[in-house]
C-alpha cells in the first residue's frame, strides 16, 4: 500500500465511517454512497467471556495445568476483551486454573488497559526500571502455583516464556495449545454471528467496486476502491490482495506491476473485520469475455469447492477434505500432490477472530472435524506464467454437515453472485 493511499484511507474511524475531507473525489463518493452495516451488530458480552475462561479452567484442571499465560494478541482478546499491540513492553494474562486472570502491563499503560478489561481481574503494574516476569512470578508464587504446570499459549514470544522460566525453577512448562485451541477453535452462536457479518461486509464492498473496475487500473487503484468500501460498510480493514494477469498465477501475487486488459483474469483476496472476527473472501473474475481455457479452470476450481464440502462432516480428519480435493485434481492432469500447475497450498485454514487460525485442511492433519469449526475453502488452482483461479469461502461445521458464510458462486460470468 503506497503511503498517500494509506493517508486517506487511515481516516477510517474505529465504527467504519468514513471521513470525507482530503479524500479523492471518488472515494469521498463511496463513502457517501455506501451506509456502515455493523451498526446493530452484538459485541462479545461479560457472560460469554466468563464462559470461555470457565472452559479454559476446566481444561486446565482435567490436565494438571496450574496456570495459562497469554500475551497480547487475539488470545487476550478472547478470554479477557483487553485489546493491545505487542511491543518490547511485555502486557500479558495469566489464568489460573481457579479464580480471577491477573492482567500484568506496564504502570503508564494501566488506565488504557482497563478502559478494554471486560472479566473480574487483577491488574498488576510493573516499571520501566522492573521486570514483568518477575511480576508474573511473584504472583505465581502468591497463590501457590509456581511449583505446578504453566502452561504458554503458542504465539508467547521466547523472552516472556524463558523469563518466566528462570525464576520458576520448580515448575513444568508446556504447551497451551491445548487450552486455547480447545475453547477457540469450537465458535459459539454469538461468534458465528460475527463472522457472517463480516462475511456479508466483505461481499458487499465487492458487489460495490466490480462495475468500477476499469480498463487501465493499476493493483493499487483497486486496492483502494475495495478498503473504502469495506470500512464505507462499517468494517475494519487494512489491506487486500488484488492480482492481475500473470500474477494471478502466483497465489500471493509477485512485485511485477500489471494493470486491467481486456481478456485478463483479476483475482482479490481480502477480508474485514467485525468486532475483532474476520472475513476471508476471494473472487476471480475476468476483465472482458473469458476465453474457454479460463471457463474451464474457474469450473475446475468450483468443482474443487464442490468437494471440499462434500467430504467435510464431522468425525472426519481435517487432512482429508485436501486429499479429496487433491485426488480429484489429478484426474483433471494437475499435481500430484502440490505441484504446479496444480494447487500448491493446502485446502483451507481456521478462521476467527484471526484470518488464519488452526487447524487446516491440510494433508497429514488428524484433527477430527467438530461442530463450530470454522474454516476457509479455497482449493485455487494456478498455471505458472498464465494465470490462476483462487474461488474462497468460509463455512462452519454443524451436525448435519458444512454450512457456507458465502458463496459458492454460480459462473465465471457473474463472479460477485
Amino acid at each position: 500500500m503506497t503511503p498517500n493511499r494509506r493517508n486517506f484511507l487511515s481516516l477510517a474511524g474505529s465504527a467504519g465511517l468514513v471521513a470525507l475531507a482530503g479524500m479523492p473525489a471518488w472515494a469521498a463518493s463511496t463513502a457517501s454512497e455506501l451506509k456502515s452495516m455493523t451498526g446493530h451488530a452484538q459485541p462479545i458480552s461479560l457472560a460469554e467471556r466468563t464462559a470461555r475462561i470457565a472452559r479454559a479452567q476446566k481444561l486446565m484442571k482435567a490436565q494438571g495445568i496450574s496456570a495459562l499465560l497469554v500475551e497480547a494478541g487475539s488470545s487476550l482478546i478472547y478470554f479477557t476483551g483487553v485489546d493491545w499491540w505487542r511491543s518490547e513492553r511485555l502486557t500479558a494474562a495469566v489464568i489460573p486454573v481457579e479464580g480471577d486472570v491477573l492482567i500484568v502491563t506496564p504502570a503508564f499503560e494501566e488506565p488504557s488497559i482497563r478502559e478494554t478489561l471486560a472479566v473480574p481481574g487483577t491488574v498488576r503494574v510493573w516499571q520501566e526500571d522492573e521486570s514483568p516476569t518477575a511480576l508474573v512470578a511473584g504472583w505465581l508464587k502468591e497463590r501457590k502455583l509456581a511449583g505446578g504446570t504453566i502452561a504458554i499459549e503458542e504465539t508467547v514470544r521466547f523472552f516472556a516464556s524463558d523469563g518466566i522460566r528462570a525464576l520458576l525453577p520448580e515448575a513444568t512448562f508446556v504447551s497451551g495449545n491445548p487450552i486455547v485451541r480447545g475453547c477457540r477453535m469450537i465458535k459459539t452462536p454469538a461468534e458465528l454471528a460475527l463472522l457472517q457479518l463480516a462475511t456479508d461486509v466483505q461481499v458487499a464492498a465487492y458487489r460495490h467496486i466490480y462495475p468500477k473496475i476499469e480498463k487501465g487500473m493499476a493493483q493499487g487503484d483497486i486496492e483502494a476502491m475495495l478498503l473504502v468500501a469495506s470500512r464505507a460498510l462499517g468494517g475494519l480493514a487494512d489491506g487486500a490482495l488484488v492480482l492481475i494477469g500473470e500474477s494471478s498465477a502466483y497465489p500471493h501475487g509477485s512485485d511485477k506491476p500489471q494493470r486491467v486488459a481486456d481478456g485478463q483474469i483479476i483475482l482479490l483476496d481480502a477480508g474485514v473485520g467485525v468486532h475483532g472476527y474476520q472475513a476471508d473472501i476471494s473472487r476471480t473474475m475476468v476483465f472482458g469475455s473469458p476465453s474457454k481455457k479460463q471457463r474451464l479452470v474457474f469450473e475446475q476450481v468450483q468443482r474443487g469447492q464442490a468437494m471440499a464440502m462434500q467430504t467435510a462432516k464431522i468425525g472426519v480428519e481435517a487432512g482429508k477434505v485436501d486429499d479429496a480435493v487433491r485426488a480429484l485434481y489429478q484426474t483433471f492432469g494437475y499435481g500430484p500432490g502440490y505441484k504446479l500447475p496444480g494447487t500448491s497450498h493446502r485446502t483451507g485454514h481456521g478462521i476467527g477472530m484471526d484470518g488464519h487460525e488452526p487447524v487446516n485442511l491440510v494433508h497429514g492433519e488428524k484433527m477430527l472435524l467438530a461442530e463450530g469449526m470454522c474454516f476457509s475453502n479455497e482449493p485455487g488452482i494456478y498455471i505458472p506464467g498464465e494465470f490462476g483461479v483462487r474461488l474462497e469461502d468460509c463455512f462452519h461445521m454443524t451436525p448435519k454437515g458444512p454450512v457456507y458464510f458465502s458463496g459458492p458462486i454460480a459462473s465465471i460470468d457473474q463472479p460477485f453472485g
